[in-house]
């Protein structure tokens, strides 16, 4: 099964990393944020990728063109007949990765849409290259194909960027919480679709989360797995540092690829 990862956005409230390079090659722990998603997956037995590149897309595809040599020791013959020898095996060896340029400007629908042709089975699963969770990916599958429906989206009960007081009339603050869960329900990504998905994407501006969800939504071809978990999107750069702060902590929710590989649906 294909695992889309969305790479292609500029990262704007991201500038002090992203102006360098692109948000999924930002790193945690010395790694790209894209290797942890990418490793998250292919713990669940998925590790068919097709990555969706646009902003600095070039550097992700040096990032995959260059990684025998970076994550192995290696000895290169020099001269006409040039070759190297790579020594040793790095963890992703059964990994396959499509390198697919789908615009600088393209939207998320668009940027699905122009992958269509690397897509051949009628299942497949989309995330966003910029969020990691610990969700567990088979039986977000096993669910997904229990419905019957077109599309799957991960839901997360998302927490307040603001700290959220209870105001009397005169000025009284009688509570206060600091960045309590909300109530609702917010998406995140880590999601399954039908490939008649693609039916209802359109061209360059069409956003996924817009006109294809709604309809989605309207047509009752929309459900939604809900994930009591840990999810964390790096939009800004503290919450590149949150992540980096896990991750060297050692207490990384998302990092459960040491386990033994789980088989997904």
């Amino acid at each position: 099964m294909k695992v889309v990862i969305l790479c292609g956005g500029q990262g704007t409230r991201l500038r002090e990393e992203t102006e360098f390079r692109p948000k999924p090659l930002v790193e945690i722990g010395g790694r790209p944020i894209l290797w942890h998603i990418m490793k998250m997956y292919a713990h669940y037995g998925l590790s068919d990728f097709v990555l969706c590149l646009g902003y600095k897309g070039n550097m992700i595809k040096d990032y995959f063109l260059n990684y025998e040599a970076m994550n192995n020791d290696f000895t290169i013959h020099l001269g006409s007949r040039c070759r190297m020898d790579f020594h040793g095996e790095h963890e992703e060896q059964d990994f396959q990765v499509t390198l697919a340029d789908t615009g600088l400007e393209t939207m998320t629908g668009g940027r699905i849409r122009r992958v269509a042709q690397h897509i051949k089975g009628d299942t497949f699963c989309v995330t966003y290259g910029d969020g990691v969770s610990d969700v567990n990916i088979a039986d977000l599958l096993a669910f997904h194909k229990s419905h019957g429906k077109l599309a799957t989206m991960t839901t997360v009960r998302p927490y307040s960027r603001y700290g959220i007081l209870d105001l009397a009339q005169d000025g009284r603050i009688k509570s206060f919480v600091e960045k309590p869960q909300i109530d609702g329900s917010a998406n995140a990504g880590f999601m399954v679709f039908n490939r008649r998905i693609f039916d209802y994407l359109g061209g360059e501006d069409c956003f996924l989360e817009q006109e294809p969800m709604e309809r989605l939504a309207r047509e009752g071809q929309l459900m939604g797995y809900r994930h009591d978990g840990f999810f964390f999107a790096m939009d800004t750069y503290r919450e590149y540092k949150v992540l980096n702060d896990l991750w060297d902590s050692g207490k990384a929710p998302w990092k459960i690829w040491r386990n033994e590989r789980k088989a997904a649906a």
